[in-house]
């Protein structure tokens, strides 16, 4: 086993350093992600207001850029874009039951057409056409689950989404610091 304290005077304070912040940067994740598999419904309303302030924060600045931006040639596609955003936003902060059924169907249409494609494509491939055909299935038979089973679909599934998206970030975040307490560079592409 090699000692990182000898190995290089220049890099002996960055090597292991701050190892604890990205190991509760990835507990926390992780609890984030368990709670939103626990509580789906408020996981799903607390993203689509974020996700609708975002909207909203948006859309104003587009509208800004536009009136107050000189030599742009795109002030109108900027002030149509940011109304839309507005609205969208607005929409989602005021309502996010709407907004949240919005989004869901949008996956739900997502998945459908993309299942469609690959079912179409894998039917035309001549190698690995058996894995690209059951990718279609799959994706189209998620289409039609999500489809099959709003509101409650709509109310859950960006919660669930977040919750597998906050586990896996914070499981990742857990590793990166066990390897970087061993001596591995934080954030690294191993070489």
């Amino acid at each position: 086993m090699m000692d990182v304290r000898g190995a290089n005077p220049a890099r002996q304070g960055e090597v292991g350093a701050g190892w604890g912040w990205i190991l509760a940067y990835g507990i926390v994740s992780v609890v984030l992600g368990i709670t939103a598999f626990v509580w789906p419904f408020t996981a799903t309303f607390a993203a689509t207001v974020v996700i609708g302030a975002f909207f909203f924060v948006a859309g104003g600045f587009a509208i800004a850029a536009a009136l107050f931006g000189h030599g742009s040639t795109q002030r109108g596609y900027s002030i149509l874009f940011g109304v839309l955003s507005l609205i969208v936003g607005l929409v989602m902060l005021l309502e996010p039951a709407t907004g949240a059924l919005s989004l869901t169907l949008m996956v739900a249409v997502w998945l459908g057409v993309r299942g469609v494609l690959e079912l179409i494509y894998g039917v035309r491939l001549k190698r690995g056409r058996g894995m690209l055909i059951a990718l279609g299935v799959i994706n189209v038979l998620l289409a039609l689950f999500i489809l099959a089973t709003v509101p409650f679909s709509a109310l859950a599934l960006p919660g669930y989404i977040l919750g597998i998206s906050f586990i896996f970030g914070g499981a990742t975040s857990i590793t990166a610091a066990a390897d970087h307490r061993k001596g591995a560079s934080a954030f690294a592409v191993p070489s």
